[in-house]
């Protein structure tokens, strides 16, 4: 009965993944404009961003991992 409680259904992991999808996304982007951005401040608040999509990425890619 536990395996069943860990195990996600079929419409719960394509929600799990389109989030993944969209989080590495974000990630690029923020990091890719932090790149071409001269002003130290939206620089740094893209950085930000591309630090917070990766966490997002992260703590998903755990949670999902932790139920296979």
């Amino acid at each position: 009965m536990a395996s069943q409680n860990k195990q996600i259904e079929a419409n719960n992991l394509k929600v799990i993944k389109d989030n993944l999808e969209g989080e590495a996304l974000l990630n690029k982007k923020y990091s890719e404009y932090s790149q071409r951005i001269t002003d130290p401040q939206i620089k740094s608040l893209c950085d930000q961003g591309c630090q917070i999509h990766k966490q997002n990425f992260d703590n998903l890619r755990t949670y999902l991992d932790s139920h296979q």
